[in-house]
């Protein structure tokens, strides 16, 4: 008879499961595993049941090669119904299910089919199904490579009538005047997707096969990525702590890198790490960057910031420097006040670092995942250098989402002066030092003019600033179509987040428009490395896939140094 007595659980077991593969089906019953199930007498030994089978499906099912290898469940004597030889089943994962699928048995019942198979059929025929399933899952494994991988392609820059063209190969703009020096490097931005938050946000995931989740299928395929892409710097986002003292330092090291890293400062183990190669940089100062204040409420956050000062090796004048940063802004949504600040901590020391004797500071380089798309007022910020934020909602600052949760308004001024920092982003004692070098040279002033200083000064309260006028590495929409590219993609969404940002030289015509004078020198942007679309994303089946272990894409640019 029919399994009456097994408990509800187990009859559920089967109920609403489906499986596909390469658009071909694979399982399939909506019925309680008593009706539909029936026991062949052996079960695997993991099994903590005697375990039901199907009694019929169609002979163009074949065995999923995202459920483990098959060779583990070789010797366990369990066979199958009317099965071809071309054919495996193994119980799909539960999180794969469809609605509105007929069972299997209410088919066959009602065409007046009925099972008739033999043990002694499943007997005979069980070994040479269990050499095709593994001939099958082989032959898959071995062409899966190819139909997973997508090539980013390389763009690179020419100036040629004040126009930017995309030259097809890269010695397109490798000329410079006798005025300038060049030193030529690359710069990679990688959220590199910590393990411990992977698995705390598994719902992000549900697309993925299990095994391309474990860290030891992972890291070999981000480690390779970093090989192939060799940049000079690396900034790298969501890098375990654990995983860092273990494995990524040493293995970066015997690529030639120095590493610094800065983990965060609660409970979460991961951080950021700027790497360099010592054949190109030497370091002249590691300065990182905690957001969280005890004494401030604002900042009860625990993401970081690092701030490099790096010396080229080649090429440079003995003064020359370079300022990288990395950050990891603050994820949730309806805190852009949070963002914000965040934000303004780091380019106060971004200022401080990049400060030079003259007054003028060095070419900077800020990489990150910023936690904001394009367009949005905190990118924005980024890019014009300052922001106007009366009575823009918190909701808003980031862009993440289309219908904000919540409408409360920005205060004004955002964080306590007790933070130390200016609305212009700097640290209060710089901006007072600055004050007074130029109240020594107005002297002569009425006192009147005091007070009015103060009182515009009130009146501007709720406009952010900040000195650096930055582009963009990446214009984020496909120039033939419009269409968004993008830098993370997983179950829930695919948008830009990650930036490279730099300082650009003023005959950089990759740049927008403005640049300051402000700066010794400059970067012009020699290349990058093009993004993708949604849709790009999706034929590889998103991220993290077979041979992009992240659910974010590397960013890389090309960079000249440009010193006057």
């Amino acid at each position: 008879g029919r399994h009456s007595m097994l408990p509800r659980h187990v009859q559920r077991l089967g109920r609403d499961c489906i499986s596909h593969w390469n658009g071909s089906q694979i399982l399939a019953f909506n019925s309680p595993v008593s009706s539909c199930m029936r026991w062949a007498g052996h079960y695997p030994p993991w099994a903590s049941f005697p375990l039901p089978i199907p009694a019929d499906f169609s002979a163009n099912w074949r065995f999923p090669p995202f459920f483990g290898p098959w060779r583990q469940y070789q010797n366990s004597n369990w066979h199958l119904d009317n099965y071809t030889q071309s054919c495996c089943f193994h119980l799909p994962s539960p999180s794969m299910k469809s609605e509105g699928e007929e069972p299997l048995t209410k088919k066959r019942r009602l065409s007046g089919q009925d099972d008739t198979s033999a043990p002694e059929q499943e007997t005979n025929l069980s070994n040479q199904k269990e050499v095709s399933c593994l001939s099958v899952t082989q032959n898959e494994e071995k062409h899966g490579s190819k139909k997973g991988t997508i090539k980013r392609h390389w763009e690179y820059f020419c100036q040629q009538s004040k126009t930017m063209k995309i030259a097809k190969n890269k010695g397109s703009d490798q000329s410079s005047t006798g005025s300038e020096t060049t030193f030529d490097f690359t710069v990679m931005s990688y959220n590199i997707l910590s393990q411990n938050l992977l698995e705390g946000n598994s719902h992000l995931y549900k697309h993925c096969r299990q095994r391309l989740l474990f860290w030891t299928y992972r890291f070999p395929n981000i480690l390779q990525e970093i090989k192939e892409l060799d940049a000079d710097v690396l900034c790298l986002q969501e890098v375990q702590e654990d995983h860092y003292r273990t494995e990524i330092k040493s293995s970066l090291e015997s690529l030639g890198y120095h590493c610094e890293y800065k983990m965060r400062t609660g409970r979460k183990p991961d951080g950021c790490a700027i790497c360099f190669k010592t054949s190109k940089f030497s370091l002249i100062c590691s300065n990182p960057v905690e957001f969280f204040r005890r004494d401030i409420a604002l900042l009860d956050r625990d993401n970081v910031g690092l701030v490099l000062l790096l010396q080229p090796r080649f090429h440079c004048k003995a003064n020359a420097a370079i300022c990288v940063a990395n950050t990891h802004l603050l994820y949730n949504p309806r805190r852009g006040d949070i963002k914000l600040t965040q934000l303004a901590m780091l380019l106060a020391e971004i200022a401080s670092v990049a400060a030079q004797k003259d007054g003028s500071f060095c070419p900077v380089i800020i990489c990150g995942d910023f936690n904001s798309v394009p367009g949005s007022p905190l990118y924005r910020f980024i890019k014009e250098g300052k922001l106007n934020y009366e009575g823009l909602a918190i909701g808003k600052v980031s862009g993440q989402e289309q219908f904000p949760r919540g409408q409360r308004i920005l205060s004004i001024p955002i964080w306590p002066k007790k933070l130390g920092i200016s609305q212009n982003c700097v640290y209060e004692i710089k901006q007072q030092q600055k004050e007074e070098n130029a109240g020594e040279k107005m002297e002569a002033a009425k006192p009147e003019n005091t007070q009015e200083i103060v009182i515009t000064s009130e009146k501007l309260s709720s406009k952010l600033q900040h000195h650096f006028k930055l582009s963009s590495v990446y214009s984020h929409y496909l120039p033939e179509t419009g269409i968004p590219e993008v830098t993370t993609c997983h179950s829930r969404s695919a948008v830009t987040v990650d930036y490279i940002f730099y300082s650009a030289a003023n005959d950089d015509t990759a740049a927008q428009p403005g640049s300051e004078d402000s700066f010794c020198g400059g970067l012009k942007l020699l290349g990058r490395l093009a993004l993708l679309t949604e849709k790009d994303l999706w034929t590889v089946n998103g991220l993290p896939n077979e041979n992009n272990s992240s659910d974010h894409l590397p960013l890389l640019a090309e960079f000249r140094l440009i010193e006057r």
